[in-house]
């Protein structure tokens, strides 16, 4: 394939050689093509740049009519302007069209969207009448913002709508395909209006225009996580991605498998290898003809992605076991991968240089995967090295273990763009301002731009952000499951967390491909914080909306004064009894007595619990923190006591109960646990 491409391209090349000419490029589009609103736009536009790419064997010429449509019955049909009549004489030998984003206006697509296939096929042909021998590529669009005016009245579901049929075109017309959506579009900052790009923006167009003409996708690479030392998932078919020149044969080998592929048009591959059943240490090899890269050292059993804010992130040298953990910390069978960002949110100070790193979502440090020892484990996650060790040593396999979690991060910066663009693009507005983020986190994200000097700055809390800059670059490393600490900027709106965090749940399974993917989460803590009582009842309701979901319960170790409890160790382990149970199905108790449901007879409240094998109170005391209310929905004080595996519970103040609570207090006392002292959740039996 790729010899079939670049022999097409040298036939160009020879034959305008032969007539002592350049090879023509002609690049036919709208204001995007034409450098709208950029500083010299003779220099800057894209068309120039790629001149600059191309060298002094091409001749590009920019063609683009600023507010042109596809339409020929849009409101400035491309065909009718003095640009069009120009690139016809001059009859390009390559030629790349980029238009449509001008026909997302309402003047167009709502009346005339039935003549874009039609339109778009002449306008193809009337390049290839000029000269029959020239080449085509058509663009699936460059981006336009959610904060367009337009972008919900309309032009978001016709955009959608465009892209699809340019993709029908180039098909029905055997013409190239240029994907100018995919690399701006997680750069709304370079993109101040919504739609056209800054230099920077046009240079990553011109680039990617480069890539597609020439085939040169600068050669086999992989994604950052592929390195030494890695653990591939077991036992299921494993997705190797990675991108080369296009036409490219790929050869993937390990573990006695050898697979090859060739790179499509825009240089991607993927190889997908048989089940791989645990063991190792294995050498995988990937090659092209002119390029080799050799893993060493690489084991095949579990691969969890450990994720959220700060008490996921919370390092094992600052937790309570810290001493006991580091002496047995030597275990060559448990691996890590810790995405450390280079700037902390909360730091005082942020370098001039964090506005460059966080616009070009190079937040994260990435040191490749480590052998877990005395000097890799201190600074990595406490809870996730503490699930990952008791799956290792319940399994007896290897244990990946990817940790990426950011301090004071809302649940929306984890959600891809796409997603809520469509299911929830308020929160996408004005995002600093708006009334969905927390006091504090607008307070922080705030002061960190301001401190990077620059008010168009980019921030981790944005909605988005992490997900672009931390979850997209893993590129689909095939993994087992996702375990989430994250809640403590989300528990101001417990109702607005109800819709966000399903949505992120099902975003990851989607990108992940894997819509029965496993995800255990951690109920917060105990905090004096008046609404966590609400939204750890939230989040116990939540399990029922999100099925293969576990939660693991966590208020019996809060602080009431720090938001990061110091025990971790019991929280990896109560996340890793969710994963043994409904993962790995082993007999074991993956959670604390869980409400279930309530009768009422006569001033008695009759609660039972699933998990509830030999309930007792954690220290041999009376139950406590149990509330109960009448009609008027008035709680007060109440009895409980255990009888098999339910729980009575009266109070002399209501004569007739109509809801029961437990553990309703910010910190909250709470003993209730079953036979493995697991604890139960705060619960509420009226919601």
């Amino acid at each position: 394939m790729k010899t079939i491409f670049l022999c097409l391209i040298f036939l160009f090349y020879l034959s305008a050689i032969y007539a002592g000419q350049k090879i023509k490029v002609s690049c036919i589009g709208n204001s995007v093509t034409y450098g709208y609103l950029l500083p010299e736009r003779e220099v800057n536009a894209y068309p120039a740049q790629l001149q600059r790419l191309l060298g002094e064997k091409y001749a590009v010429a920019n063609f683009g009519k600023s507010g042109a449509t596809l339409l020929r019955k849009g409101h400035r049909p491309y065909t009718e302007q003095e640009e069009y009549r120009q690139a016809l004489e001059y009859a390009g030998d390559m030629v790349v069209i980029h238009l449509g984003l001008n026909d997302t206006d309402p003047r167009n697509w709502p009346n005339y969207r039935d003549d874009f296939i039609r339109d778009y096929t002449d306008l193809i042909a009337s390049f290839r009448k000029v000269n029959p021998r020239c080449k085509i590529w058509i663009c699936r669009l460059s981006p336009i913002g959610n904060r367009h005016p337009r972008f919900r009245s309309g032009t978001r579901d016709w955009y959608t709508d465009i892209q699809q049929k340019i993709e029908k075109i180039a098909a029905d017309n055997k013409v190239g395909l240029i994907d100018l959506q995919a690399p701006l579009y997680h750069r709304p900052d370079l993109l101040p209006d919504a739609l056209h790009p800054v230099t920077e923006g046009a240079a990553i167009l011109a680039k990617t225009v480069y890539s597609a003409l020439t085939g040169d996708y600068g050669g086999l690479h992989m994604p950052d996580i592929y390195t030494d030392n890695m653990v591939l998932q077991r036992d299921r078919p494993l997705l190797i991605s990675g991108s080369a020149d296009a036409g490219q044969k790929v050869s993937v080998s390990i573990a006695g498998q050898k697979q090859s592929t060739q790179t499509t048009s825009d240089g991607k591959w993927n190889i997908t290898l048989k089940p791989l059943p645990a063991g190792g240490p294995y050498t995988l090899k990937i090659n092209t003809d002119n390029r080799t890269l050799v893993y060493h050292n690489v084991l095949i059993g579990e691969v969890w992605l450990c994720s959220g804010q700060s008490n996921m992130a919370f390092m094992l040298k600052q937790a309570a076991t810290a001493s006991e953990d580091l002496r047995q910390a030597n275990n060559p069978h448990i691996r890590l991968f810790n995405m450390r960002p280079r700037w902390e949110t909360y730091a005082m100070e942020w370098e001039s240089s964090v506005l460059d790193s966080l616009n070009r979502l190079e937040y994260y440090t990435i040191q490749g995967w480590t052998i877990c020892n005395a000097r890799t484990l201190p600074d990595f996650s406490a809870v996730a090295y503490h699930f990952g060790k008791m799956l290792a040593d319940s399994l007896n396999v290897p244990v990946g273990l990817i940790c990426n979690a950011v301090g004071g991060s809302p649940c929306e910066s984890w959600i891809s763009r796409h997603t809520l663009e469509f299911d929830f693009p308020d929160i996408l507005c004005d995002w600093k301002n708006n009334d969905m983020i927390q006091d504090w986190v607008r307070e922080r994200a705030s002061l960190n731009i301001k401190k990077a000097g620059n008010p168009f700055q980019r921030h981790p809390y944005e909605p988005c952000y992490l997900f672009e800059s931390g979850i997209f670059p893993l590129m689909q490393y095939p993994i087992q499951g996702v375990i989430w600490y994250q809640g403590e900027s989300n528990a101001h709106n417990t109702e607005l967390h109800e819709i966000l965090f399903p949505m992120l749940v099902n975003d990851w399974r989607n990108y992940w491909q894997q819509p029965e993917m496993p995800f255990y989460y951690v109920q917060l803590s105990s905090l004096n914080r008046p609404s966590w009582p609400w939204f750890r009842d939230s989040q116990r309701r939540i399990l029922k909306a999100i099925p293969h979901s576990g939660m693991a319960v966590s208020s019996d170790l809060g602080d009431s004064l720090d938001v990061h409890p110091r025990h971790k160790k019991e929280i990896g382990e109560r996340l890793a009894r969710q994963a043994l149970c409904h993962t790995y199905h082993r007999a074991i108790l993956p959670s604390g007595p869980l409400f279930r449901k309530i009768k009422t007879e006569g001033k008695q409240a009759i609660l039972e619990f699933d998990y509830a094998e030999d309930l007792k109170t954690a220290d041999g005391q009376a139950l406590r923190t149990f509330e109960t209310a009448g009609d008027n929905g008035i709680f007060y004080p109440a009895t409980a006591i255990i009888k098999g595996n339910r729980i009575i519970v009266e109070s002399e103040k209501v004569s007739r109960p109509h809801a029961v609570r437990y553990g309703w207090q910010p910190f909250t006392r709470g003993n209730l646990v079953n036979k493995d002292n697991l604890p139960a959740s705060t619960f509420r039996t009226d919601l």
